[in-house]
């Protein structure tokens, strides 16, 4: 089903879970093996146990490898192979993580420095068209050129399906990402396999990043990820895009998800409560 239901990634993260797994039962239980029926909620909490004190794993990553448990699990009972849920009372929450942008300063600092070798500006154009666009590496690793077309509004849109839902997104094209487009549109790459940009692995892309955010003297930790995060928070939310329509550009299913990024702008509060105190001092002047 890989490739019709499932990305190549999910079956990769099972098979990560399978081999922790693995590990798990010869640490617990000094064998290779156990039979299902023997899953109760002390194994659960032993491998939280184990994946954090033993692996160092972090919190949210920990649960999404339980949570891959828990699948199989919903399997086994379902066939019968499992009568009493051992999941039964443990909870699964993700605490919230502090998503990192970058500002509008950082942003210039990378767009104007002129790099010693065409591989680090290759990768900083990608990653600045990620920053103006919100598409995740995986969505740009796949963008078509024959994705990019005429909008509502006439002007040039990016129609694709986000990898990680398949949601349907529908992006306006910034000035700042067609320049980007413009600049690539003759590479080799780009002709031959009809990609957008000629972007490598996310790997090397996120190793590239952090030569790039030591040129630039960004300390914090620069990955493809972050210009994401980026264009919700810097590019859109910060000069008053209205939420909704962030949301639909990011491919959320859920306006909850869009909110994380909204909690993080004491600048956007900053001018929103400005916006208030001038309402007020105008009808202090009317009365």
């Amino acid at each position: 089903m890989i490739g019709i239901e499932y990305a190549e990634g999910t079956m990769t993260k099972f098979k990560t879970v399978l081999n922790h797994t693995k590990e798990f039962l010869k640490w617990k239980y000094k064998v290779d093996d156990i039979e299902v029926r023997k899953l109760d909620y002390d194994f659960i909490s032993d491998l939280e146990f184990w994946y954090k004190s033993v692996q160092h794993i972090d919190h949210n990553t920990t649960m999404k490898y339980i949570a891959c448990c828990k699948k199989m699990v919903i399997v086994a009972m379902k066939k019968g192979w499992l009568t009493k849920d051992p999941f039964m009372g443990y909870k699964m929450g993700l605490r919230e993580v502090q998503r990192q942008a970058l500002s509008e300063e950082e942003i210039q600092r990378i767009s104007v420095k002129i790099f010693p070798t065409e591989r680090l500006t290759l990768v900083r154009d990608i990653f600045l068209f990620s920053c103006y666009t919100g598409l995740a590496y995986i969505d740009v690793r796949k963008l078509n050129r024959s994705q990019i077309s005429n909008g509502i509004d006439g002007s040039k849109w990016i129609f694709t399906h986000r990898q990680k839902t398949d949601s349907p997104t529908r992006i306006p094209i910034l000035p700042q990402a067609s320049r980007i487009l413009e600049l690539y549109a003759s590479h080799k790459q780009c002709q031959v396999m009809d990609n957008a940009l000629p972007i490598m692995s996310n790997q090397k892309m996120n190793a590239y990043l952090k030569e790039i955010a030591d040129c630039c003297g960004i300390t914090q930790n620069l990955t493809f990820h972050i210009a994401r995060h980026t264009f919700a928070t810097t590019i859109t939310l910060s000069n008053g895009v209205p939420i909704e329509t962030v949301s639909k550009m990011l491919g959320h299913r859920n306006l909850k998800t869009t909110q994380h990024y909204a909690k993080i702008l004491d600048k956007k509060v900053s001018q929103d409560m400005q916006v208030l105190k001038d309402k007020l001092d105008q009808k202090k002047h009317r009365m």
